[in-house]
């Protein structure tokens, strides 16, 4: 009986011993850092990952994320200083250096979240209100995002919160001015575009009219050209004829009979309305081109007058 009451309480110290030490210790990972808390007031940072120890039942540990967090900041209407409206989408990166400092003054990530989207969209309105708009879009963003970083760093330090980077995602017009920018843009080079092609024309009838003078030049000189050339031709020509009939002025007929025959008689048309005793045919029936020796006494007869 004794030893069955003895295995009872020992029983019950070994499960008292389990639950003190297992309520005495704690672990923290890679990625957080403990913030250990008793009755309501912080006692301790474990900042290192392990396994670590408490006072058991009366500790409390709070676990902070270490890593860097997104924050993701809605589109923000922004007035540049040339009085140009802006809508800028931005984000940043924090994490969270002070674990005390940040439990004490916020409590919770969420909370960061909307206090950090508070403090970037003032940083915002101040840094890109002072610049123009070609500034912020085009020449110094880069600058820009540099000066929001370290005015939102300098307000966040306050809650135990590092800025680690801020980030301009988009910055444009809104909607109906973009759209009238890119309607003016578009008549604008309309206009260009017309301007060329009326300067293209332009150019294009200067040459073609040069082009269609020279046109006009180098044909009357090659007529000209032409035309002495002919005229020398058929000079040279008549020459070599006046030659050669000069030299024998039967043969000459007889070619230029012969000539006017292959230029007559075509062989689709050999049709002529001339009398057949015409000096056109003298060859046909003397290739001499003389007539007949008896017609001439016949004739004469028939011409002398009767007694």
């Amino acid at each position: 009986m004794r030893s069955g009451t003895t295995g009872i309480v020992a029983l019950f110290v070994l499960l008292v011993v389990v639950v003190v030490g297992y309520s005495s210790v704690f672990q923290v990972s890679q990625t957080q850092q403990a913030l250990v808390v008793r009755l309501g007031k912080p006692v301790d940072v474990v900042p290192n990952p392990g396994l670590h120890f408490k006072a058991p039942f009366i500790d409390t540990v709070i676990s902070i994320d270490k890593r860097i967090l997104d924050l993701e900041n809605p589109s923000q209407e922004v007035i540049a200083s040339d009085q140009k409206r802006l809508v800028v989408d931005a984000f940043a990166r924090y994490r969270i250096k002070d674990a005390l400092r940040f439990y004490q003054s916020i409590g919770s990530i969420q909370a960061a979240n909307i206090q950090l989207t508070t403090l970037l969209n003032a940083s915002l309105r101040r840094v890109l209100g002072e610049v123009t708009f070609i500034k912020v879009v085009r020449d110094e963003r880069e600058i820009l995002m540099g000066r929001i970083r370290e005015q939102l760093d300098k307000e966040a330090d306050g809650y135990g919160i590092e800025v680690v980077d801020v980030r301009i995602r988009r910055a444009d017009l809104p909607e109906q001015n973009s759209q009238a920018v890119y309607q003016r843009m578009q008549t604008e080079r309309q206009r260009e575009a017309a301007e060329f092609r009326a300067q293209g024309g332009q150019k294009a009838q200067e040459i073609r009219s040069k082009a269609d003078r020279e046109a006009v030049v180098i044909i009357a000189d090659a007529n000209s050209t032409a035309e002495q050339v002919r005229g020398a031709g058929d000079g040279e020509r008549n020459r070599l004829f006046a030659e050669a009939y000069g030299q024998d002025a039967d043969f000459f007929a007889f070619y230029r009979s012969m000539t006017a025959y292959e230029n007559g008689l075509r062989s689709n048309d050999t049709r002529f309305l001339l009398r057949p005793d015409s000096d056109f045919f003298k060859f046909f029936s003397n290739s001499s081109g003389k007539p007949p020796v008896a017609a001439a006494p016949a004739a004469a007869a028939a011409a002398a007058p009767k007694p």
